[in-house]
């Protein structure tokens, strides 16, 4: 093959790469002669400068026939023009100005002989290329020109030498030698787009495996593929999944098919394709996605499908006669018989002989086994048996009902370990093992969260196993003691169980995540799903059989306990094993309930803006939570809306939160904060308030001004008197007086008392130390709360609200009202002096001003003086005043 040199000789890598000169040793790299091809002399720019980098003097020239030298450099901007071609015809050597730069940028010498490919730029230097399925010449030559001109090398066929192979098909002796020796395989997209930053200097070179990864060729690229015997939901996935790596799908009649990809069990029509068509096993579409790359059909060939004639008959489509082979659900069903049988120590019962083998099979196995005297020689004389009497074969003794339970717990803690072990071996090992197909799918974290609990189940309950099955084959009803194999495991039970149930949950979350996010995790798990060993089930609800065996035992346990006779020592065994497997499951709950709590308390932190770091603590649990607003005005003003969050000892009090900031001073301030919105908490903090300081709960009566309304009265021991704080429910999910029930049992807990109902009180709301404008206006403002909550409108804007303390009272209760005077000339003392509050003004002050014939009309009426219009000081002077 002709090299970058225009000679038939091996390329010799210099560090791992084939640059067209290799580098000089000598400082001095200062060289004879160099011409920069230019319409115009521009000096000072980065090509002039680093051509000063290797000559004195730098000459300029629009087309270089006036200086005309073998050993003139020439740097010319364009590879297509007459200028070029000239040049290059007469065997000049020619440099583009990419390639000056990097070269002097390195440090390295220029090229010293004359080359037929000259290189334009350095991108990618090292390269050595293959090209695999490409039949049109002239693209052909366009793309060898590229590699050359950016420094590369070719080769005509895949050797050790060969770094990268630019394929149009997923198929082929190179595309197989490339998967072989791991050589990436890319599309020509990559020799094209790095070509076109040819200009660039500073550009990424075609080897760093980044730039590789992007251009990696698709595994399905050029392959024509057809589904058939899956179902639907399966083959709409598989269709997606082919169409997002470059295949294309296909009908199974369609004569261009290049793969039938076929479900195993089915067996589809296609005695006409196999000659042009490869029939697989959807083992070879899942492990082509894991790896990124078309896998080699060969291995994953369904040998022995067959097809259905016209007239009905299954045929074979391969040579081998079937009654030398297996179906596949025949394998794995005496796989799993051979399984159970092993691991149970089951003998060859007569059932099973019935129905595997012929009268006359069990004939000569009979005599095989039983009759253990040597065959007579031939010719030797054969003793009379007529008058011989066979002795009867020995009847296995009925199973006890104790024997009974025994065995079904065997069986199950067989079952149980089987699938343990699946889980480990084909699961686990292959995720973590450093190499090989299935390695770097997960990372350690992601591993640790999925498989880190599982291990130490697996371990106690093969010990278990192994004991249980030693007790099988020395069963005796009065001697065997069932509870005390599984009291011996106890300790390790309750040392393995409770990190994988608390933490169970996350070990679901992070395996969905796992399998939508990454596909080559997702076509492994459809790969393992294959096997038979699985039995069709996912890892998902493989998982979740540790946390349903301890319950499955406890009734096993129990059973065997009700079969076992109280005079046998087994049966106080069995009932202190039955006690401590519940009490392993007690404690698991109790400490999944605490784990729970410890997670809460993190959301919660996570919740609220400016809230205390010390609200996460070890001794701290979650309680319960409930919506409020707050009627006093105490806390973040009266009308708000606030979220009272019980813990085990004590209150957080907080403010619920909107995304909606624009006002009338700021309406922009959405758009300028709207990079923040991702890392939005939805509550600001306001108050901690320590269980320890509330002394009474206050629920009063129901009535038809007030509804809802309780309060918390507290005091510290730094604090001489008591201070209330009145609230309103709102919560319609939760039941106010089981939560005020649960307020107070947690204060009696803190406290160290036992009646806790001591703390909850009961008033008449004629006793709230509110004025009766407040009180009557709350039935209006929970209405309105209501109203806003399910209308989704902004409350504060129908109330005039702002972020002033006093928004509820200037809202509702000290709005004046224009109807305290009807004497236009009374002086502004008399007129505040028949100020009376809007909320205590009826219609009927509005007719009865009218019946006094009022000088003024009713509409002019209504405004007071502007002497006695309340004003508010404005902070701003440059702003305009609100009223």
């Amino acid at each position: 093959m002709e090299d970058a040199q225009g000679e038939n000789r091996p390329l010799k890598p210099v560090n791992g790469y084939a640059p067209d000169c290799p580098p000089s040793n000598n400082p001095d790299i200062k060289t004879a002669k160099i011409c920069i091809i230019r319409d115009n002399e521009v000096r000072d720019d980065p090509v002039h400068e680093a051509a000063k980098k290797y000559c004195d003097l730098v000459k300029f020239s629009r087309d270089g026939s006036e200086l005309l030298d073998l050993e003139t450099v020439y740097i010319v901007d364009d590879f297509e023009g007459p200028v070029f071609n000239s040049l290059r015809n007469r065997k000049c050597r020619i440099l583009g100005p990419t390639a000056l730069i990097q070269y002097a940028q390195n440090d390295e010498p220029l090229p010293t002989r004359y080359t037929k490919y000259p290189t334009y730029c350095l991108h990618m230097r090292g390269a050595t290329v293959c090209f695999s399925w490409f039949r049109d010449r002239i693209e052909m030559d366009r793309m060898a020109k590229e590699v050359y001109r950016m420094g590369g090398s070719l080769q005509r066929d895949m050797s050790k030498l060969t770094t990268h192979l630019i394929a149009a098909r997923c198929s082929g002796e190179k595309y197989q030698y490339a998967n072989t020796f791991r050589v990436p395989i890319v599309s020509v997209d990559w020799l094209h787009d790095i070509y076109e930053q040819r200009n660039d200097p500073k550009a990424l070179n075609a080897t760093d495996p980044l730039v590789v990864q992007q251009y990696k060729l698709k595994p399905f690229t050029g392959a024509r593929i057809c589904f058939f015997g899956f179902p639907d939901e399966e083959k709409k996935h598989m269709e997606a999944v082919l169409i997002e790596n470059c295949g294309t799908l296909v009908d199974i009649d369609d004569s261009s098919c290049t793969h039938v990809v076929v479900e195993e069990g089915t067996v589809p029509d296609i005695n006409e394709l196999q000659g042009h068509c490869n029939v697989v096993k959807a083992e070879w579409f899942w492990l082509s996605v894991q790896k990124e790359s078309c896998v080699d059909e060969a291995e994953y060939i369904l040998e022995q499908a067959q097809h259905i004639g016209s007239n009905g008959d299954h045929t074979p489509l391969s040579s081998t006669p079937l009654s030398h082979s297996y179906t596949s659900s025949a394998r794995r069903k005496r796989k799993r018989l051979g399984f159970h049988a092993r691991q149970s120590g089951a003998s060859i019962t007569s059932e099973l002989l019935d129905a595997t083998y012929s009268p006359t099979t069990r004939l000569s196995l009979s005599a095989s086994i039983l009759d253990s005297t040597a065959s007579p020689e031939p010719g030797a004389s054969v003793p009379d048996t007529a008058n011989l009497v066979a002795s009867p074969a020995p009847l296995a003794a009925p199973l006890s009902p104790r024997q009974m339970v025994f065995l079904e717990l065997v069986q199950t803690e067989t079952n149980y370990v089987e699938i343990l072990h699946t889980i480990v071996n084909l699961f686990k090992e292959p995720l973590e093992s450093k190499e090989g197909e299935s390695a770097g799918l997960l990372n350690a974290t992601e591993l640790k969260i999925i498989f880190g609990n599982l291990p130490p189940i697996y371990e106690v309950h093969k010990e278990m196993l192994a004991d249980l099955q030693e007790a099988a084959l020395n069963w005796r009803d009065d001697t065997t003691r069932v509870g005390a194999i599984v009291l011996k495991c106890k300790d390790a039970i309750l040392k393995a169980y409770p990190p994988f149930i608390n933490f169970f949950e996350d070990t679901k979350k992070m395996l969905v995540s796992c399998d939508e996010s990454n596909p080559r995790f997702h076509a492994f798990l459809k790969i393992r799903y294959s096997r038979p060993e699985c039995g069709r089930q996912s890892l998902n609800e493989l998982l979740i059989r540790p946390v349903q065996r301890l319950p499955s035992m406890s009734l096993l346990l129990n059973d065997l306990a009700k079969q076992t006779p109280k005079s046998n020592p087994d049966h106080e065994l069995l009932l202190c094993a039955l006690a401590e497997v519940k009490r392993v499951m007690n404690l698991i709950n109790e400490d999944k309930r605490k784990t729970e709590g410890q997670v809460a308390l993190f959301d919660i932190f996570n919740e609220i803006e400016n809230c205390p770091a010390d609200i996460v603590a070890s001794h701290r649990t979650f309680v319960q939570r409930c919506d409020v607003n707050e009627i006093s005005n105490e806390l973040s003003g009266r009308g708000e809306h606030l979220t009272l969050i019980l813990f085990s000892d004590m209150l957080e009090i907080c403010k619920r939160k909107t995304k909606t900031f624009s006002s009338l001073r700021s309406p922009s301030v959405t758009s300028l904060h709207s990079g923040k919105f991702a890392h939005f908490k939805p509550y600001k903090h306001i108050m901690q308030l320590p269980l320890s300081t509330i002394k009474r709960v206050i629920d009063y009566k129901e009535t038809e001004g007030t509804r809802n309304v309780f309060a918390l009265r507290c005091r510290s021991n730094q604090e001489f008197k008591e201070r209330e704080y009145l609230f309103a429910w709102t919560n319609e999910e939760v039941n106010k007086t089981n939560f005020l029930k649960t307020l107070c049992r947690q204060l009696a807990n803190t406290v160290c008392r036992t009646d806790a109902d001591s703390f909850l009180a009961m008033l008449d709301p004629a006793q709230l130390d509110i004025e009766f404008a407040d009180a009557g206006s709350m039935g209006t403002l929970s209405k309105a709360f209501k109203f806003a909550s399910k209308t989704r409108k902004k409350v504060g804007r129908a109330f005039s609200f702002n972020r002033t303390p006093s928004k509820l009272k200037r809202a509702v209760s000290t709005v004046m009202s224009p109807f305290g005077s009807s004497l236009g000339n009374a002086t502004p003392c008399s007129q505040l002096e028949h100020m009376r509050l809007a909320s205590c003004t009826s219609l009927a002050s509005v007719t009865s001003l009218a019946e006094l014939g009022s000088p003024r009309p009713i509409a002019e009426a209504l405004e007071p003086p502007m002497s006695v219009q309340p004003v508010r000081k404005n902070k701003n002077p440059g702003g305009l005043s609100r009223f």
